[in-house]
């Protein structure tokens, strides 16, 4: 093999799981079919989620000072997403700098990333994945024991694989532009006689604008619209002329919302769009993928390393196929709200009496910010297990076990690489040791040490004495 593990793009979910890997010990090669960078900033927004996770592995000061918002929308009804968080909110990074920052780190992490490189094959034989690229220097193969997706919507390693890609094609379309030179009122998803418009500029003097007309049919395209499409469409939803204003970029995004039925095939993983298609709403989907990268990273690390406990590599899919099909749900909800004709105002209208009272208000603001993902325990699992934990250092990627005292601190040692004891003030209840996963979620709570083992066990595999490291793949399922 030429490397454990083969990421296939190099957007901010491939990006991020490279450097999730790399801190849990895999060696990795990303390739991205792109020859540099892209200058396109989409997604826009990190929620407090993802931005609890930056700050766990260390990299929130990275991205400097950042605008921030504690107010909301769904589906362009405004709400206050303030939660139990430092980080609750809206967070706003720009796309390319975002790609910029994880890829710096993945880099400096060891992460391997290889530009030019377009996949064209990909083949699991059972014991090893081999990759087939157009590369500027010719065809080059790459064999790895596991590959994971992280190519997008389009994601050529989906079609590839024939994955089952069940859902709802698209029926409404948003054009989408920035736009220098324009002298427009800004506007939040105003809904007009002909359609809606947004339209915000920033401190540079560059204006976003997005619409979307009533009824029009989403055109089959092979490529992304021209300035004169969007311009004439605006004037139509608004009656304003953009047509003199200079483009940077243009593109198109539509109501698709499709899941794949299973994360993972054999050998090959899927992450971020390639695994889920949903309609950019909230700057939720970005949020989505990089939550699926921290969750799969160690899991894909230890099993790699050959450290993993049978089945730990399936909770991936148990858990994040169950996440993500909960966001495509209140996505599809919140497109038709916004982009469906007059006749939806009367439900528009009732959700704007029902958001403001604290109960609804809380559970949308969970939902849309991630802070209410809760991945399922056992029946005998105390009722915090699957909750996550926050503003503790997490920066090497290793799991924590939170002690009460010297004896679980012990318990930690033969597991010393995996999991790292920390002493910390009572996380759930005096007296109970808390077991932490690399992702920031609860694994385990209890003060009987035979119980701490075994969690341990289950989460990380065999203490060091019984684990065979000379066997990578030993005792581990290649595939469901």
């Amino acid at each position: 093999m030429d490397t454990r593990i083969v990421v296939v793009g190099a957007g901010p979910v491939g990006l991020m799981l490279a450097g999730e890997l790399r801190l849990g010990g895999a060696e990795v090669i990303v390739l991205e079919r792109r020859e540099r960078p892209t200058t396109e900033s989409r997604a826009s927004t990190l929620h407090a989620r993802t931005m609890e996770i930056l700050a766990s592995r260390g990299l929130r000061a990275m991205f400097g000072d950042l605008p921030h918002e504690p107010r909301g929308h769904f589906g362009g009804i405004p709400m206050d997403l303030t939660l139990p968080s430092r980080f609750s909110g809206q967070w706003k990074v720009p796309q390319t700098r975002t790609e910029e920052l994880l890829g710096r780190w993945a880099v400096d992490l060891g992460a391997d990333v290889r530009r030019g490189w377009a996949v064209r094959a990909v083949t699991d034989d059972g014991g090893q994945v081999t990759v087939e690229a157009d590369t500027p220097t010719g065809v080059r193969t790459v064999r790895a024991a596991y590959l994971v997706a992280c190519d997008g919507q389009d994601s050529t390693v989906r079609k590839l694989t024939g994955a089952e890609f069940p859902g709802w094609p698209a029926t409404r379309e948003l054009l989408r532009a920035d736009v220098r030179g324009l002298d427009i009122r800004n506007r939040r998803f105003e809904r007009l006689d002909r359609g809606m418009a947004v339209a915000a500029r920033n401190p540079q003097g560059v204006t976003r604008v997005m619409v979307h007309e009533y009824g029009r049919e989403v055109p089959d395209r092979s490529a992304e619209p021209d300035f004169a499409e969007v311009s004439d469409v605006w004037k139509r939803v608004t009656g304003e002329d953009i047509s003199a204003g200079e483009p940077i970029w243009v593109n198109t995004f539509d109501d698709a919302n499709q899941q794949l039925t299973s994360y993972r095939h054999g050998r090959v993983l899927f992450a971020g769009d390639a695994a889920h298609v949903q309609m950019p709403i909230g700057g939720q989907a970005l949020n989505l993928g990089l939550q699926d990268a921290v969750n799969l990273g160690w899991k894909l690390a230890a099993q790699a390393r050959g450290t993993a406990p049978e089945g730990l590599l399936d909770t991936y899919h148990d858990e994040r196929h169950a996440v993500g099909r909960r966001v495509l749900a209140n996505i599809r909800t919140q497109a038709k709200l916004l982009l469906d004709d007059a006749s939806v105002e009367p439900v528009r209208a009732l959700l704007a009496e029902l958001v403001p009272a604290e109960h609804n208000r809380a559970l949308l603001a969970g939902m849309i910010s991630g802070l209410d993902v809760r991945y399922p325990g056992g029946p005998e699992d105390h009722p915090a297990v699957g909750t996550r934990v926050i503003d503790l250092d997490q920066r090497d990627g290793q799991g924590l076990l939170a002690v009460p005292g010297r004896s679980f601190a012990r318990l930690a040692r033969p597991w010393a690489g995996r999991v790292r004891p920390v002493s910390t003030p009572p996380l759930i209840a005096h007296g109970d040791a808390v077991l932490i996963r690399p992702d920031g979620h609860i694994a385990w709570v209890g003060s009987a040490p035979h119980r701490a083992r075994a969690a341990l066990t289950r989460w990380f595999g065999p203490p060091a004495a019984m684990a065979d490291n000379d066997n990578p793949e030993k005792g581990h399922p290649s595939g469901h």
